[in-house]
């Protein structure tokens, strides 16, 4: 079994194996290169859609931005990232329409054993052998995850949410709910009582009408 289909197994793997460092070095280099983009660049979505393994017509990096595969991550229609975005995307990562991102958000579908030397060994040339394991991420429709917030491996955040800011993600979050905390829960039902189109002024109202024709 190749390294890369014993992550998609659920099996343990070593992420220094060549196979995957060929891989994670097109991402890093990627990042490098839109890193140094200006944000105006026409040319700066390509660099990222070209590692990525899905990603719809409309979506936005602020940057910088860190993917450590790309293509293990597959993003629906109109994406936005707000600043130092980190994708942990050893595990496949699955993000769906209409989502956005404050600043600092990491997406983590990896980890390592909690047993010292199951995690990290040393082999007879002295190189390290290291042990990960790694679970998908699943994120709805219509989400908003606010800034410094981190999403572990194995959770599924539903349609309609939002993830309050420095929240820490570790079990599964139901459709219209707020939720937040460390570790993150949910708090309650989004309802039209959160609405805030009183807001919005008069001036404003055609720019914003396919906001206010949203339905929760």
């Amino acid at each position: 079994m190749k390294e890369e289909e014993k992550i998609f197994a659920g099996k343990m793997f070593d992420p220094r194996k060549q196979e995957l460092k060929d891989i994670k070095h097109k991402a890093h280099a990627a990042c490098q290169k839109y890193n140094m983009m200006d944000e105006f660049d026409s040319d700066r979505n390509e660099v990222i859609r070209d590692i990525l393994g899905k990603v719809g017509n409309v979506f936005y990096f602020q940057g910088p931005v860190q993917f450590n595969y790309g293509c293990h991550t597959f993003i629906g229609e109109n994406f936005f990232a707000n600043f130092n975005l980190m994708v942990m995307d050893d595990g496949k990562i699955f993000i769906g329409d209409n989502v956005c991102f404050g600043p600092n958000v990491s997406l983590m579908a990896t980890s390592h054993p909690l047993i010292a030397q199951e995690r990290m060994g040393l082999d007879e040339d002295g190189k390290t052998t290291m042990a990960e394991y790694a679970d998908e991420i699943h994120i709805g429709n219509n989400v908003w995850i606010a800034c410094n917030t981190v999403v572990i491996g194995g959770v599924h955040i539903g349609n309609n949410v939002v993830i309050g800011a420095g929240s820490v993600v570790t079990k599964d979050i139901p459709d219209n709910y707020l939720a937040f905390g460390n570790p993150c829960r949910p708090v309650r039902p989004i309802t039209e009582k959160d609405s805030k189109k009183e807001l919005i002024l008069p001036e404003d109202r055609e720019h914003f009408s396919y906001n206010l024709n949203c339905i929760i």
